[in-house]
């Protein structure tokens, strides 16, 4: 799914959120290398982690309480006694689900009076099943929570996710994270400004939505990695006159059609007026010249058979897997992905940002993955803490690394090669020339049911680009204002 980078301000309008500029966050994104939503997942898996080496103990280790924060804080989990802890996570890719198992692993075995209870489930799931958990008397004790405002931002109304502030403060998360990441999972205690307010989540990794491609399809098309619109139109028309599918793609899921989407309205529309929408700022407006001709582009890929036959009934993991087989020379896909396309492809597959457009950028749609959040009932609370603390640690950030994945910290003192250069390469760059914009559906507490359904009825001829278009803004004038 997604979560964003974005200018913060007033999360609705008027609302008492101070401002923070996007460019502060593109320096603080260039001095560590952090940039930033979700890594969808679709196997669904009930596991226990284990496996390898992992993070380390936790930075505060005193034995006793620690009061830093102001209040009671048992950093030592070993004083805790014996624990069960519930962990529900969407980490069930190749590389997501490796790194958890690793890091589960280790925390059990420094902490072997601590067994944890994993539940991993896909995105989808995870996301129509959590609400109903966090209100259970006995809810699992850390869970991942989108960062939306349609979930987290509704949690944290309804008093369903613990404040992480005195555990930041015990832990030292503020000086681990910058304020540009934790801002990401920050809102006001009755859940209606994002950005500001107290902390609900901790991510492990940074995620772009890109593009990748097949090295030995373009170098038989004769053809560079586009840079520009007109390279990447010049590349899939080239594909399709050598009778290769240009664009591998699966709509059959809602979310997946945003990072299509998002693909292309970064060709046409400035920076800032993503953002602005995407955060649901009023003044900027869905139906404008540019998100037109956004909208017409893609219409025209359908219509030129650039996805390959079948797209809207194919579904995402088939879709990549596919491309991974040597099928197509494009994927438009998430970081999430490259564990699994370098083992499958190795040297052969590929990642650029997103061609500039108008613009003249290669700007790129990204985000934090999905954090790590307390239920407000877990009656563990300490040892949640404390988990949470060890799978995010400096340790963690080099297991997250190891299994093929992008840390959100620390990234700059990796060592990597092959597609997860490219891809270290292509987040830095993001975050040096301020390149990342938000994914789109964090407007409205509604808006990801209104775009995901308005994007498959676009792609599927159901609707025309200016009733799509009108579809949107009918959303986002009633909820945010023209």
């Amino acid at each position: 799914m997604k979560s964003s980078l974005t200018r913060i301000g007033n999360a609705e309008p008027g609302g008492p959120g101070r401002v923070r500029a996007w460019a502060r966050f593109a320096a603080a994104a260039s001095a560590i290398a952090i940039l930033a939503a979700c890594a969808p997942g679709d196997d669904e898996d009930d596991d226990s982690g284990d496996g390898g080496d992992g993070g380390d103990t936790s930075e505060t280790d005193s034995g006793e309480s620690d009061e830093s924060g102001g209040s009671d804080v048992q950093t030592d989990p070993s004083q805790l006694g014996e624990i069960t802890l519930t962990v529900w996570d969407q980490e069930v890719r190749g590389g997501q689900a490796e790194q958890i198992e690793q890091l589960n692993a280790a925390f059990e075995e420094a902490y072997p009076n601590i067994t944890i209870d994993r539940v991993s489930r896909s995105t989808e799931d995870l996301s129509t099943t959590l609400r109903l958990a966090l209100t259970d008397a006995e809810p699992p004790d850390v869970v991942q929570a989108n960062n939306s405002r349609a979930e987290m931002g509704q949690y944290v109304g309804s008093d369903l996710l613990l404040p992480l502030d005195d555990y930041a403060e015990a832990y030292g998360w503020f000086d681990r994270f910058p304020e540009s990441v934790r801002s990401l999972a920050m809102y006001s205690d009755d859940g209606s400004v994002y950005g500001d307010g107290e902390l609900y989540g901790l991510p492990q990794m940074g995620e772009i939505v890109g593009l990748f491609y097949n090295k030995t399809k373009l170098d038989e098309l004769g053809l560079e990695p586009p840079a520009t619109t007109e390279d990447f139109d010049a590349a899939v028309q080239a594909a399709q006159d050598a009778g290769e599918i240009p664009i591998h793609f699966g709509n059959s899921e809602p979310w997946a059609g945003i990072h299509e989407y998002g693909f292309v309205q970064n060709q046409f529309v400035d920076a800032e007026t993503i953002r602005d929408l995407g955060f649901g700022r009023p003044g900027s407006s869905w139906t404008s010249e540019d998100n037109v001709a956004a909208a017409e582009e893609i219409v025209s890929w359908v219509d030129e058979g650039y996805f390959v036959d079948g797209f809207g009934g194919i579904d995402y993991d088939t879709s990549w897997q596919a491309f991974a087989q040597g099928d197509g020379v494009f994927f438009v896909g998430g970081t999430w992905l490259v564990a699994d396309l370098q083992e499958a492809m190795g040297e052969e597959v590929g990642f650029v940002l997103t061609p500039a457009g108008a613009s003249g950028q290669n700007l790129v749609t990204g985000g934090i993955s999905i954090p790590w959040s307390i239920p407000a009932n877990s009656d563990a609370q300490d040892a949640a803490a404390a988990y949470i603390d060890f799978i995010t640690n400096a340790e963690a950030m080099s297991t997250v690394t190891e299994t093929g994945n992008l840390p959100v910290v620390d990234a700059g003192s990796q060592q990597v090669e092959g597609l997860q250069a490219e891809v270290f390469d292509a987040w830095a760059r993001a975050g040096e020339e301020d390149l990342l914009v938000p994914y789109l559906d964090y407007a409205t507490e509604t808006f990801y049911d209104t775009i995901t359904a308005a994007i498959q009825d676009l792609l599927a001829g159901q609707q025309s680009p200016q009733e799509f278009l009108d579809t949107l803004e009918a959303e986002y004038t009633a909820q945010v204002g023209g």
